[in-house]
């Protein structure tokens, strides 16, 4: 394996030798860099030592420590707050224990002391160091974390940093040259380089916000949240996860693409989170099959299934069976795809949604509205009165009695139970429901639910603790 691997570097460097010897590919060295090396003959030999000088300085290393509970496997009964009460048990706190860690960042802005890494980089740390490559150690407070998209800002206060230049991650293109630059293995400052293998990465955590580069450049554990740049010196991706059987590196990695970093970068550090915007839609991918039914043979978008009522959609004028195919001007290629651009948009912002319906295109203008729903209404009140489990759930009165699960926020509370977008609760705790207000006062100080929800044709079982 690593003599297959060592001979596809090998290739890839045969080639970029050339094109480098060729001019078709030249870095652009820093004005303070020396006279590049020369061989026998006076002939300058291809090297990408510029781009690294240039990049290295603004990647660090992230130690963390903190306390986590552990998820050791107890005995269910005690978990049981009916079996402790029945048997005068006592209550038992979570066990914890201490970690340590590491990972990397990238200096966005030195004047500010601001680095971006990846959210499990620095997910329950309570010490955070960061280490630039002179070896100077700072101690960091986290700005903001966003766990659905992976991204975090940590903060140094009185370092002398140096600082990445962001590129346009858009530009990017299948076959480019890619660097990765980080901390595999406690291993400071490596530089691995590969090609970008693929665009538009999803489907990785079906609960986060992706749009993953994919590259075979090495990326390891200790990886997470270092730089993937171009040769022009600039940021392009945060190296984020691999696909791996064994845990290290196969050749596939994934890096998040610089231009959404910069779009949650700038939330995190004007709010301290994400504030998602929300169309009010479930839809699908619109695949070729559903494309020729609808008489547009080559048409790609995302088919509208359904429209919450008052939401930002349904007041723009979508309807269902519409196919959504460019949000600003710019092609919507998928459903993730339009789920992604509208989820990285500001709440109160005005988004122009070109829509396709009984063969024709149209024009929409939508106020883009908060992620939990219509901003004060009677529902959103109630749903946050709800038992801690279904935090993150968009809930509403269905038409036919019973509450209906309208929407789960990723990374939610609700979204790691077994409740789906459209289920409808019918009971809690044996109790029939008819409206959000009666499930409210039947869930009120509960420790535990039995929801009985109706999924389609199908009713099933769902406990909430």
């Amino acid at each position: 394996m690593l003599t297959a691997l060592s001979i596809r570097r090998h290739t890839a460097g045969a080639a970029l030798a050339a094109l480098l010897m060729a001019g078709a590919l030249a870095p652009i060295a820093p004005a303070h860099a020396g006279q590049p090396p020369v061989d026998a003959t006076g002939a300058p030999l291809p090297s990408l030592a510029p781009v690294v000088k240039r990049a290295s300085p603004a990647v660090v290393n992230i130690a963390t420590r903190g306390t986590v509970a552990e998820r050791g496997q107890r005995n269910p009964l005690l978990e049981d707050p009916f079996f402790r009460r029945f048997f005068d048990v006592p209550e038992q706190g979570p066990r914890q224990r201490q970690f340590q860690s590491a990972g990397s960042g990238v200096v966005i802005d030195a004047k500010q002391g601001l680095i971006v890494t990846n959210a499990h980089v620095v997910e329950n740390a309570t010490e955070i160091t960061v280490t630039t490559n002179e070896g100077r150690d700072y101690k960091a407070t986290v700005v903001g974390s966003d766990a659905a998209a992976d991204i975090a800002v940590v903060k140094v206060k009185d370092a002398k940093l140096a600082e990445i230049p962001l590129g346009d991650s858009s530009k990017a293109e299948v076959g480019d040259f890619v660097l990765a630059i980080g901390n595999p293995f406690g291993l400071q400052h490596t530089v691995t380089y590969g090609i970008i293998s693929a665009l538009g990465r999803s489907g990785i955590n079906p609960d986060g916000y992706e749009d993953f580069i994919q590259t075979d450049a090495s990326i390891n554990p200790g990886n997470s949240g270092g730089a993937l740049i171009n040769l022009r010196g600039e940021l392009i991706g945060i190296n984020s996860a691999i696909l791996s059987r064994s845990g290290g590196n196969i050749g596939i990695g994934f890096a998040i693409p610089s231009n959404m970093v910069r779009s949650i970068m700038d939330q995190l550090v004007k709010y301290g989170e994400v504030k998602r915007g929300l169309l009010g839609v479930t839809i699908l991918t619109l695949t070729p099959d559903l494309a020729d039914n609808l008489g547009a043979k080559d048409l790609q978008g995302a088919l509208v299934q359904q429209v919450v009522e008052g939401s930002a959609a349904d007041k723009a004028g979508i309807k269902a069976g519409d196919v959504i195919t460019s949000v600003n001007g710019t092609a919507v290629k998928s459903a993730a795809d339009l789920r992604n651009r509208i989820g990285l948009m500001r709440v109160g912002e005005n988004v122009d949604v070109s829509v396709f319906r009984d063969g024709k295109s149209r024009h929409l203008s939508a106020l883009v509205t908060a992620k939990s729903g219509a901003a004060g209404t009677t529902e959103e009140a109630a749903a946050g009165e709800l038992h801690h489990a279904l935090e993150g759930a968009d809930l509403g009165d269905a038409a036919g009695g019973g509450v209906v699960v309208r929407s789960i926020e990723p990374g939610s509370a609700a979204s790691q139970t077994q409740l789906h977008p459209n289920d409808v609760i019918t009971t809690v705790n044996r109790k029939a429901v008819a409206s959000l207000k009666e499930l409210r006062a039947a869930s009120k100080d509960q420790a535990t639910l039995l929801l009985t929800v109706k999924r389609g044709d199908t009713t099933l079982i769902v406990p909430l603790r």
